[in-house]
């Protein structure tokens, strides 16, 4: 179809049609992002490296015995040329870099391959009549160790090459008579020129500790067998490859493979089914509850806003618990309802499969829509009255004034807030497992319920069932889905690539 001929469709008919062509266009995506831009990305980095020993190879070439000394003993040069205090860092750096790997880091280098060698040992002495334990190895510890290891050594490898830069541009600049620079002009940039590095130094080490170690480390486990029947350190776990991945994708033999791939589709569906409601029923519904107060002639705008507010300030988790107290079958609202006459049997809100998803998207209505009212309320109250005041000297009906000025003046604004909602709810674990725990169960399922979400059935694996593995591995499609669907959309919406078109 020419463009000429999409002017013809009417707004539901083009909007169906860019679906079908972006489903269309999948195919055609993922061969140009495998094959042009995954390729793209390794021959960048190897450049990127290329030039890397290119700089290394001209200072050690062009560089005096200073600069190449300190190839082999950092700070070398900086002492040299009377840089103590940049010397000593550099220098104390290397020493206990040498200590950690010759004292501790080496074992866990040696032991990564196999992950231990002998497991703790309970083991009978004659003598005392008791049982003695042999401490042995453990592979979790050897696997976070290795790990913690392999930072300080990529750390190591990053303060090397700056000694080795930071002495070929002194170098470089004494050449042309310009000194170096001493301690008092460091401790002066400190607080001036690298003010920046100072205070991000904190931080970047929270990341790296609290967010990135971990997030490898789940990686990592990914590809072991560690569950409650290699749970160190009474028992060993091993690397296994990718045999997660094929059992949890229903590649396996085994029924628990069969048996992982069935729950993986059926909790994956409910997810996306969930997001999708939470996300739409919480953004459209606030909204128009954010444009009936905001109305013309709307009385006690103040208290309705208050009362909507007031949702907010009862913390979530107190709400859900006692929502779930009431929708219990021998809860207060059961009961009240066969006092009055109106049931003979109590209705199953969270006993029952179906009945328990339409309750919590209900529920998430209820406490999701204030949040969304106040968003939308500080929006609607930018958009000019005289766009309103145009649309109805021209006709326009109340429904095409929201379809034509207000619907697309908030997405323009909120389209970003709407995507993380949407990731957000996907991830969502409060509200489910709050109000349902996951539950009603499903024998068909492997330690999921009918209610269970990706993150809410890794809980339960982990905590629960201690299967690790396949936590880790449930944990990584989860990021997986959330990156192919953030990333592409998010540099797609108008807030992003329109940005300058806001008024």
């Amino acid at each position: 179809m020419v463009d000429l001929e999409q002017f013809k469709l009417n707004k539901f008919q083009r909007f169906g049609r860019s679906i079908s062509r972006w489903f269309k266009n999948i195919p055609s995506r993922l061969k140009n992002f495998f094959c042009k831009k995954v390729p793209n990305f390794f021959v960048n980095i190897g450049l990127k490296i290329k030039k890397e020993f290119c700089s290394l190879y001209e200072a050690f070439k062009k560089g005096d015995y200073k600069t190449r000394t300190s190839f082999l003993i950092m700070g070398f040069g900086q002492l040299m040329r009377k840089q103590f205090f940049r010397g000593l860092l550099f220098l104390s750096f290397e020493v206990l870099f040498i200590v950690y790997m010759i004292g501790f880091g080496w074992k866990y280098l040696s032991l990564i391959g196999s992950l231990g060698e002998v497991a703790t040992q309970e083991i009978w002495n004659e003598e005392e009549q008791i049982y003695e334990y042999v401490i042995g190895d453990n592979s979790y510890l050897i696997l976070l160790y290795f790990l913690i290891t392999a930072f300080i050594m990529a750390a190591f490898i990053y303060v090397w090459r700056l000694n080795v830069k930071q002495n070929y541009t002194t170098q470089q600049l004494a050449e042309i008579g310009i000194k170096p620079k001493r301690v008092k002009d460091d401790l002066k940039s400190i607080g001036d020129s690298q003010y920046h590095k100072t205070l991000l130094a904190i931080p970047t080490l929270g990341l790296l500790m609290f967010t990135i170690l971990p997030m490898v480390f789940m990686v990592l486990i990914a590809f072991t067998n560690w569950d409650a029947y290699h749970y160190p350190p009474k028992e060993l776990f091993e690397w296994v490859s990718f045999n997660n991945f094929i059992d949890l994708f229903g590649g396996g033999v085994s029924q628990d493979s069969k048996l992982f791939f069935y729950t993986f589709k059926q909790v994956l569906l409910w997810t996306f089914i969930w997001a999708i409601f939470a996300t739409f029923t919480n953004y459209f519904l606030g909204m128009v509850v954010a444009m009936l107060i905001n109305k013309k002639g709307i009385k006690f705008k103040k208290l309705w806003r208050s009362v909507l507010v007031f949702t907010i300030a009862v913390p979530q988790f107190v709400s859900l618990l006692l929502i779930s107290q009431l929708l219990q079958d021998n809860g207060a609202i059961n009961v009240l309802l066969k006092d009055l006459g109106w049931i003979n049997e109590s209705i199953p809100f969270l006993s029952d499969g179906l009945f328990a998803k339409i309750t919590v998207i209900i529920v998430n209505i209820w406490v999701g829509i204030p949040y969304t009212m106040l968003i939308c309320t500080g929006i609607l109250m930018n958009i000019p009255d005289d766009l309103y005041e145009s649309a109805k000297i021209d006709g326009a009906s109340p429904i095409r004034m929201y379809l034509k000025i207000t619907l697309p003046y908030m997405l323009f604004v909120t389209g970003p807030y709407l995507l993380s909602q949407f990731i957000g709810n996907i991830n969502n674990f409060n509200v489910i497992y709050l109000l349902t725990g996951g539950n009603p169960g499903n024998l068909n399922y492997q330690f999921a319920g009918e209610t269970d979400l990706l993150i809410t059935w890794l809980y339960k694996l982990t905590l629960n069932n201690s299967n690790y593995k396949m936590s880790a591995v449930i944990g990584i499609v989860v990021f997986v889905i959330i990156a192919v669907i953030s990333l592409p959309l998010y540099s797609r919406t108008n807030a992003v690539k329109n940005e300058e078109d806001f008024r």
